[in-house]
Parts: structure tokens; C-alpha cells; sequence
């Protein structure tokens, strides 16, 4: 199988991989649940948000033989990080000013491109409030990946990738906070610390990249709940492949740095390494943009679409290529039991 290189979260868990005791199954389909300890409010300054790093620069492969077979597969899969990552910087920097091209930048900025691998979002709407930045800590080290809020029966729903929740079989996060509407340290809605967290059965028992999604309560905000602020996707379930898809998140590695919202925008393809059911999107966003929404039958003038995957793994041998789980019946049945939370 070729090895997998997960976009966040592959520290090394020598100790504690057959899990917490304070695990709950779900009464609907196959869902893992667990009670998140609150971070202190003031665990999350701008200092350490700053210093938080995406999770896919450790390398597993310093660790002794016996630790290393310890590790949930993703976490033995990944790659150093001087993986020679090959990444476009954001498109905007490169456009010339002037007259012309400034009415040209605005034009472009009100109908974003349709296909790119990767570039700013310029254009507003509501995906720039929904989508935001997770801040977590992993065995002791702070990281940082993407997310958005969801409509939900709760209105306190956050859907990332699994592996921004738990690392596989290994630990749960802790001082796990969402920032929704992050822009260059700016948070305009301020900060959701993390109440009750879910991942499906296969990802939390062995890392499987199909199930690398997870589902976050979050705590209300001075009693307002988070999509009462700043709106939700739909989510979706059982959509047709490949139809074209923006995937949006928070790249946080070279060239890029977290503090800016990016996306990339084309037609998904299978697998072509059958090893996942997931879906693949050319996309150059690097560490941070985990969890990422993935949004089908996009309006780039609203800024809404349908919640259909998130950001999870690229392959070592192909760096260009973001691949998203499919959201079938593991998906809805995490999504029912999270939005009752």
C-alpha cells in the first residue's frame, strides 16, 4: 500500500493506543464518543495560537522499531517533513497592479476561479464565517487544522477530520477550540472551546482513512450558540462523485502561514491507488488544512454549498492531490448522534 501522508496530527502516541476509559459508544450505528476537558480561557493566546504547529511535521520514523509498530497506521504511514511538498503560493500576491488590472483583480475577486490548486478566497460570503481554525493540543504539543460549523439540531455542531479530534487509536485532543471567521489573528466571533467530541468506530480503533472525519459539540458563546453567529453549512450524505467541489481550510505550512483562508476548486476522481473509497482533488493546501470543508454545488456569490467531505491525507507520491472521505452511512450516523449532543 502506498504510504498516506496525513495532513495533521501524527504525533507519536507510544503509550495509551488502546484508548481512554471514558469512551462511549453511540446508540446509532458504530460511533465513538468522549467528554472533552475544557480549556482554560486563557490557554489560547495569540502567542501560542502563533506557535501552534500543523501536524505532519513530526516523524514518526525517529522512534525506536517497538514504538514505531505501536503507532496507529496513518501515524506509521507519514513522511518526514521535508517531504518535498510541491505547493503553489496564494495567486493573489502575484497580480500586477495598475489601472487595468485593478478593475480585472475586482472582477476576478466577485467570480473566483472555478478550477484552482490552490489560491486566496477573495470573494466573501458565508463560507469565510463558517469556516474557521481548530486549535488542539496532542500529547503535549499545541497544533493547529482546519473546520467549519454545520447546521445541526444542537446549533453548536463543528465537522473537521477525525484525526483533528483523535489520533486513531491513540489520544484524544485536548484544549481542542474552534475560531471561526479566523483572519491573520483576528477572531471576530471569538473562540469555541470543545464540550463532547465523535469519531466513528474504524477510524478510532485503527486510523482507517475512510472514517477520518470527526464531530465536535462546541460550548455557546455568552449563551449564543455558534450557528445562531455565524451561520452553518448543510451537510450531505450519499452525493454523487464527482461533481465539482471547493475545498477550503488554513494551509499553515510553507509557502503558506494559517492566517489566511484559501481554497482550491475542481472535479474530484476516485482512488486510483485503491486504498481508500475517498476522492481526490488537485490541491496544493499543506498542513493546517486539515479538515477542511469540502463544499459541492458551491455559490462563490453567497459563499454557501453542501458539506459533502473534509481535507484528510495526500499520498507521499503525490503531493498535488488533496484526498477527502466520502460521506456515506458512517457519516450520517455520526452526524445524528453529534447534533444531539
Amino acid at each position: 500500500m502506498t504510504p498516506s501522508l496525513p495532513l495533521l496530527a501524527v504525533t507519536a502516541l507510544v503509550t495509551g493506543l488502546l484508548g481512554a476509559p471514558d469512551r462511549e459508544v453511540s446508540p446509532i450505528g458504530d460511533v465513538v464518543e468522549h467528554v472533552a476537558g475544557h480549556a482554560s480561557g486563557t490557554y489560547w493566546t495569540p502567542q501560542r495560537m502563533a506557535r501552534a504547529v500543523p501536524i505532519g511535521l513530526l516523524n514518526p520514523s525517529v522512534l525506536p522499531p517497538v514504538a514505531r509498530a505501536a503507532l496507529p497506521p496513518f501515524a506509521r504511514a507519514a513522511l518526514p517533513p521535508a517531504a518535498g511538498l510541491v505547493v503553489a503560493p496564494d495567486q493573489t500576491a502575484r497580480r500586477p497592479s495598475g489601472t487595468t488590472r485593478a478593475g480585472r483583480t475586482r472582477q476576478a475577486a466577485a467570480m473566483p476561479p472555478a478550477t484552482t490548486s490552490g489560491m486566496r478566497w477573495a470573494a466573501g460570503g458565508s463560507v469565510t464565517r463558517t469556516t474557521g481554525r481548530v486549535f488542539l493540543t496532542l500529547n503535549g504539543v499545541d497544533f493547529s487544522c482546519s473546520a467549519s460549523a454545520v447546521r445541526s439540531a444542537n446549533r453548536d455542531l463543528v465537522v473537521t477530520a477525525g484525526h483533528c479530534v483523535k489520533d486513531g487509536a491513540g489520544d484524544w485532543a485536548e484544549n481542542w477550540t474552534f475560531v471561526p471567521g479566523y483572519d491573520e489573528g483576528r477572531q471576530p466571533y471569538g473562540a469555541f472551546p470543545a464540550r463532547r467530541m465523535f469519531v466513528a468506530g474504524p477510524w478510532s480503533r485503527s486510523g482507517n482513512d475512510d472514517y477520518d472525519v470527526g464531530m465536535v459539540a462546541v460550548d455557546d458563546l455568552d449563551g449564543q450558540h455558534l450557528t445562531d453567529l455565524v451561520g452553518g453549512q448543510p451537510i450531505g450524505f450519499d452525493p454523487p462523485r464527482s461533481r465539482r467541489t471547493y475545498g477550503f481550510g488554513f494551509p499553515a505550512d510553507p509557502p503558506y502561514d494559517g492566517e489566511r483562508l484559501l481554497y482550491c476548486a475542481g472535479v474530484p476522481h476516485g482512488d486510483p491507488q485503491g486504498q481508500t473509497r475517498d476522492q481526490g482533488l488537485r490541491c496544493d493546501l499543506t498542513a493546517g488544512a486539515s479538515g477542511g470543508p469540502w463544499l459541492s454545488g458551491f455559490d462563490p456569490a453567497s459563499g454557501r454549498g453542501m458539506l459533502t467531505s473534509v481535507s484528510s491525507f495526500k499520498y507521499s507520491n503525490d503531493h498535488r492531490t488533496m484526498y477527502g472521505p466520502y460521506f456515506g452511512a458512517a457519516v450520517r450516523d455520526l452526524f445524528r448522534t453529534a447534533e444531539r449532543a
